[in-house]
């Protein structure tokens, strides 16, 4: 599996505190079948998350000389998650936020709760400015819990989903897990992420792909789970 949403990169957002923290989650998705992971810490605009892009690539690269001196078999690579504002294709420009692994992707996150209403022309604009948007868990945010059919005309927009596998087992509340269960048998969701933030119990990793065969066959399984995820990072 690839794990395309989490928040490893140590000390820069609610995620890892320290190096430490960050090689024992690692190990631990690694031990779980994960075999590449991206890093992408948080990014809001006016808040205490804006970790600059030429920071957070010293950290990456000092990581990934921690990966290789604990032997861990997996390979990481660098962006963000990017809380919506209408400035983020300055942001790109200016080398303040990471597309993933240096492509046209960018993974991007909206309010939980409350609205925004100009998502939609937010991402229009990126498009036709040739960035391609990934939906970071669509399931959990409370609009599209209320209003699915937001969902069906992002996805119809060209923008892609990427679910946690956490929102499947029920690791966020029961309109996240009742979202996740119909993106599932729509065949929405086109990657997933742990969306890890600390060290926990990696089991949940085997328990949702479990039931992700609820839903898919072994080469869908395959697709959403690797292959998807890894024509992304290539571009």
């Amino acid at each position: 599996m690839i794990d395309l949403h989490s928040h490893i990169l140590p000390g820069i957002d609610d995620g890892a505190k320290t190096f430490e923290d960050s090689i024992a989650i690692l190990r631990g998705l690694s031990e779980q079948g994960v075999s590449e992971v991206v890093l992408t810490p948080h990014y809001v605009v006016d808040t205490s998350y804006v970790s600059t892009r030429t920071a957070n690539k010293k950290l990456f690269e000092q990581l990934k000389l921690k990966i290789k001196e604990a032997c861990i078999p997996i390979e990481i690579y660098l962006a963000n998650e990017i809380y919506i504002d209408r400035d983020i294709a300055s942001l790109i420009k200016r080398r303040r936020i990471s597309p993933i692994n240096g492509t046209k992707y960018l993974l991007i996150e909206l309010p939980m709760s409350g609205k925004f209403n100009d998502y939609e022309d937010i991402f229009l604009s990126l498009q036709q400015s040739g960035w391609k948007i990934i939906l970071a868990h669509p399931e959990r945010y409370h609009a599209m819990q209320k209003d699915y059919s937001k969902l069906t005309a992002l996805h119809e927009q060209g923008i892609l989903f990427q679910s946690n596998l956490g929102s499947i087992i029920g690791q966020y509340d029961s309109a996240a897990k009742k979202t996740a269960k119909k993106l599932l048998k729509d065949k929405l969701v086109y990657c997933f992420g742990t969306d890890i933030h600390h060290v926990r119990d990696f089991s949940e990793i085997a328990k949702a792909q479990k039931k992700l065969r609820k839903y898919y066959d072994e080469s869908e399984l395959e697709d959403i789970l690797t292959n998807n995820a890894k024509s992304i990072i290539n571009s």
